[in-house]
């Protein structure tokens, strides 16, 4: 089966790197399929658990958000952060996703202050990094 180059760097490591089968991410334009041989593209990612095909199984990345450049050969994700499920702390993620929740919620009743948007970005990058541990979010 024909591959593509996979990297995935955060701001201080190579999270991943690998010849893989398929990637399927989430941009800010929808979700994407990238085969080998893709055309080039340049797009934004949303916080999402990335799923990496890869010798008939299936791998997730969680990635809090950043850039993807995909050319024919290899495919290049610059991530503002980026978790291997066996790096990802399960009880620091599910304690930043309550947070979170209490946040927007304190806000939608009107009882603080708080940024809204700062409490659904960490909502989000909590919940990609325990869908990435295989968890059922609802």
């Amino acid at each position: 089966m024909a591959t593509i180059k996979l990297e995935i760097v955060s701001p201080d490591k190579v999270v991943y790197a690998a010849d893989i089968e398929m990637l399927i991410v989430r941009s800010t334009d929808g979700e994407l399929g990238i085969l080998p041989r893709h055309a080039p593209l340049v797009t934004g990612l949303v916080p999402h658990a990335m799923r990496v095909k890869i010798d008939g199984g299936e791998r997730l990345v969680a990635v809090g958000g950043g850039f993807m450049e995909v050319q024919p050969e290899k495919i290049s994700v610059l991530a503002s952060v980026a978790e291997l499920p066996e790096d990802i702390d399960e009880t620091r993620a599910k304690k930043s996703m309550e947070r979170a929740k209490k946040r927007i919620d304190e806000y939608k009743s009107g009882d603080t202050d708080i940024n809204l948007m700062r409490a659904e970005a960490s909502l989000k990058r909590a919940a990609a990094r325990l869908t990435a541990l295989g968890k059922n979010l609802d």
